[in-house]
C-alpha cells in the first residue's frame, strides 16, 4: 500500500511533463515567444532566424528538464522521508552519497560545455561575412538618429529623431519621419556599422540579432533577409538624453522596388557618401582639434 501511494506522488511531475509535451504548441510557441514567428507558416526573417531561435529554444527545453528533474527529487524527498506519525527524533544522518555525488558534478559540467559548444557553432555561423556580398551598407549612428549609405549605388539616406506625432496617442511616434533602411530580399547583405559620437547598438527586433557600434572602430554584421515586410529597429545601447527616440524601420522589398527607392534618392541629390567628417569626436580635448593660444 505504502509504495502505491509513493507511485502516485512520484507520477504527479511525469504526468505535467507530458501534458506540456502532448500539447499542440503554435509557431510563437514553438520558437520560444521570439518576434517573427507569430503566424503560421510565415517565412523566416533572415537566414538567421531560424539558427537563433533554435538555440535559444533548445536551451529552455534542457532547462525546463532539468528543473522538473529537480522539482521532482525535492517532491519525492518531501512525501517519502517526511516524519511520519509516532517517529522522534531525526532521520539517519550520511556524511556523503559518491555515486550522487560524482552525478551533482558531471550532469552540470556536460550542461555548460554543450551550452558553450552550441553557442561558439551558432555564433560563428552568424558572424561570418559574406566573401561577395550583393549589397553593401553603411550605417551612421549618432546622437539620436541613423543615417543609411548605400555604398555600391553611392547615395544616402539621412535620418532624424523619432518625433511624437501630434495627432496620435499620447506618447507616439510619427513613423512616417523616422530613418528608413530599405534592403532587398534574398540577397546577401552586409552592413558596415560605424558612430559619430559615442557606443550605440543596431537592433533589428525580428531579426533576432543586434550589434554594438562603437566609435573609431567598424563592426560588421552579415545577413541575408528573406521576408518581405516592414520590421522594427532601434538602438539597444543607452547614448544619452534621447535614446528612447533614437528609432528606425528595415523595409524589406523585391529587388525592382529596391532599384526604384535607390532612384528616387539619386533624383532627391542624396547622392555620395555620409561620413565620419559630422564627428563631434574631433572638437574634443586630446584629439587634433585646434585649440586657443594661452592667455585669449
Amino acid at each position: 500500500m505504502r509504495n502505491n501511494h509513493r507511485l502516485r506522488w512520484a507520477a504527479i511531475p511525469l504526468a505535467a511533463t507530458l501534458a506540456v509535451v502532448l500539447a499542440g504548441c503554435t509557431q510563437a510557441q514553438l520558437h520560444g515567444f521570439l518576434p517573427g514567428f507569430e503566424e503560421e507558416g510565415e517565412t523566416a526573417v533572415t537566414n538567421q532566424t531560424d539558427r537563433i531561435a533554435g538555440l535559444w529554444t533548445t536551451s529552455w527545453i534542457v532547462l525546463l528538464i532539468v528543473g522538473l528533474i529537480t522539482w521532482g527529487l525535492i517532491i519525492w524527498t518531501i512525501v517519502v522521508y517526511r516524519r511520519r506519525k509516532g517517529q522522534t527524533g531525526l532521520p539517519v544522518q550520511l556524511r556523503y552519497n559518491m555515486p550522487i555525488e560524482i552525478f551533482y558534478t558531471v550532469v552540470p559540467l556536460i550542461l555548460v560545455i554543450g551550452f558553450f559548444a552550441f553557442t561558439v557553432r551558432d555564433q560563428v555561423a552568424i558572424e561570418a561575412r559574406y566573401d561577395n556580398p550583393d549589397v553593401k551598407i553603411e550605417v551612421q549612428a549618432k546622437q539620436w538618429a541613423w543615417d543609411f549609405n548605400y555604398v555600391d549605388e553611392n547615395v544616402y539616406s539621412p535620418g532624424i529623431q523619432g518625433q511624437l506625432d501630434p495627432n496620435g496617442e499620447t506618447g507616439a511616434i510619427n513613423q512616417s519621419e523616422l530613418p528608413v533602411l530599405v534592403l532587398p530580399v534574398n540577397k546577401t547583405i552586409e552592413i558596415a556599422l560605424e558612430s559619430r559620437d559615442v557606443i550605440h547598438s543596431f537592433w533589428v527586433i525580428d531579426f533576432l540579432y543586434k550589434k554594438d557600434i562603437i566609435p573609431d572602430r567598424t563592426n560588421y554584421m552579415s545577413v541575408t533577409p528573406e521576408r518581405i515586410g516592414t520590421f522594427a529597429g532601434k538602438c539597444a545601447e543607452l547614448c544619452g538624453e534621447y535614446h528612447s527616440l533614437m528609432l528606425f524601420n528595415v523595409k524589406v522589398v523585391s529587388q525592382s522596388d529596391y532599384d526604384t527607392y535607390v532612384a528616387s534618392l539619386r533624383t532627391a541629390g542624396n547622392v555620395g557618401q555620409l561620413d565620419n567628417q559630422f564627428d563631434r569626436n574631433q572638437n574634443q580635448p586630446g584629439t587634433s582639434a585646434p585649440t586657443a593660444p594661452e592667455g585669449n
